[in-house]
């Protein structure tokens, strides 16, 4: 009788150390599922879809991008170079970019603002001087990183996160007025998990703050666009005699044969008394031309030849005309 006693608390006592065992698997088993896409680094960065309608011709726009100026305190060490700032260029080839990819604007740079109002104010006609339609200033406002940790019982996870704010200014070169202000945030994170020492290491990952960066210009390049194609394509006489008329743009901004634009004298110019600035009325139209031919061979040479198909303009005082595109 003693003996089937003893045996029973034998076969019991096995019976719960495998009963054990199997609740311990299990909850292992159950961690790994739970957490096993964790396992590896994930890096998250979420990308505005751009709605940008693409309509079957438009005329290109020239603008020129100025500075890029990092104004955070990041990376700006004993040896810092203002004028070589590594985020600063970053963010421009961003824009640049992303200019470009839109296809609706002829991309010309300039590395200093200052020059380019200098060279505005020089002539009547800014559009000779400086080859562009709108002028884009940007900077880097706020950036910043930071990590964030969690702790479990059979995990830890680890998150570095960065933070960019990006200030851009459009500017319409004819007038000096800000046309387009706005001021946009992007973030990126890297998220590590790691299961009973099993998983992927949060180690530092400087491609974040380009990411960053590239989503807060992302989120403005829509706005950029729409407020430089909302606003009626310009240009200029260049020359009036006998052998020809010539106006500046060609086919690199998408002017072809037979394509007709309205000739406009120029508004009178007021100053306004609160801001102290001065305001050109609108232009009155005084004829319409048509493309007869177009030549040059880079955008900053091309010329188109115009003939006028109504109206005409004193040929002796060219820089008080302009042409406009047709709505």
């Amino acid at each position: 009788m003693l003996q089937v006693k003893l045996r029973l608390i034998t076969i019991i006592k096995y019976q719960k150390k495998n009963i054990m065992k199997k609740v311990i698997y299990l909850v292992l088993l159950l961690a790994f599922m739970q957490t096993e896409v964790y396992a590896q680094r994930k890096v998250t960065v979420v990308e505005p879809e751009s709605s940008i309608k693409h309509p079957e011709k438009s005329l290109k726009r020239k603008v020129a991008i100025s500075r890029f100026s990092n104004e955070t305190q990041y990376a700006k060490g004993i040896f810092y170079d203002k004028d070589n700032d590594p985020m600063g260029k970053q963010a421009l080839d961003i824009l640049s970019a992303k200019l470009a990819a839109s296809d609706k604007f002829i991309l010309l740079e300039r590395n200093d603002l200052n020059q380019l109002l200098n060279e505005s104010s020089k002539s009547g006609n800014s559009y000779q001087n400086i080859g562009a339609d709108y002028l884009i200033i940007g900077s880097i406002t706020e950036f910043g990183r930071k990590n964030i940790g969690d702790v479990k019982v059979f995990s830890t996870s680890k998150t570095q996160i960065v933070e960019a704010t990006v200030s851009i200014r459009l500017v319409d070169v004819s007038t000096g007025l800000i046309i387009y202000s706005e001021e946009a945030k992007g973030t990126a994170e890297q998220k590590t998990k790691q299961t009973l020492g099993v998983g992927g290491r949060a180690d530092y990952d400087a491609t974040l703050s380009d990411k960053a960066i590239s989503m807060a210009i992302s989120k403005l390049v829509e706005n950029i666009i729409n407020n430089c194609m909302d606003r009626p394509w310009k240009s200029y006489f260049m020359a009036y005699d006998n052998d020809a008329i010539l106006i500046s743009g060609g086919k690199s901004q998408g002017l072809e044969v037979g394509d007709k634009f309205i000739v406009k004298e120029k508004g009178k110019t007021v100053k306004n008394p609160q801001t102290g600035l001065n305001i050109e009325l609108p232009g009155k139209k005084v004829g319409e031309i048509s493309i007869t031919m177009v030549g040059g061979d880079t955008p900053q040479t091309e010329y188109s030849v115009v003939t006028f198909s109504e109206g005409g303009i004193d040929k002796t005082n060219l820089t008080n005309y302009y042409i406009e595109e047709k709505k």
